[in-house]
């Protein structure tokens, strides 16, 4: 049965990512640790997780595989969940595959060192607009049709 998961810390898409869900009736989890309001949607489940690093990332990478969506910006959680099998996309609807994960690891990589070395010079990233938004709806249903697919 097809599940999808939502990094629910910092992400910008959920309300989104549920309409989805609930027009293909599958089962969504929102996970994060606390500071979220339930949704009140039977096809949500909110997942509070104890404090620590990498907690919800955790709880999501030991149930995703075959046949589910997990949608996430953490890329050690995308490749798990990748290897996993299942389907990922990140908030602005770049899907992250076999084919891509191995180049998107390696540039976090170095965006992390580049940071380190000089935190003045490298900016936070552009901010998360419209279009992105659109993009996100698009691959979502993209890949969740996938992924029934794949039942």
């Amino acid at each position: 049965m097809t599940h999808l998961y939502i990094d629910a810390d910092a992400c910008p898409v959920k309300e989104e990512a549920e309409r989805v869900t609930t027009r293909h009736k599958i089962k969504m989890f929102v996970v994060s640790n606390g500071g979220l309001r339930p949704s009140q949607n039977p096809y949500v489940e909110t997942v509070i997780v104890p404090d620590g690093p990498d907690v919800a990332d955790m709880w999501i990478a030991d149930r995703a595989g075959r046949g589910d969506v997990v949608v996430t910006g953490d890329i050690p959680l995308a490749a798990r969940c990748v290897e996993a099998g299942a389907r990922v996309i990140k908030h602005n609807g770049e899907a992250l595959t076999q084919a891509n994960i191995g180049n998107v690891l390696a540039t976090r990589d170095l965006m992390t060192d580049l940071r380190a070395a000089d935190p003045f010079r490298i900016g936070s990233g552009k901010g998360f607009t419209k279009a992105d938004r659109s993009r996100f709806l698009e691959a979502l249903e993209r890949e969740i049709r996938a992924a029934l697919k794949m039942q």
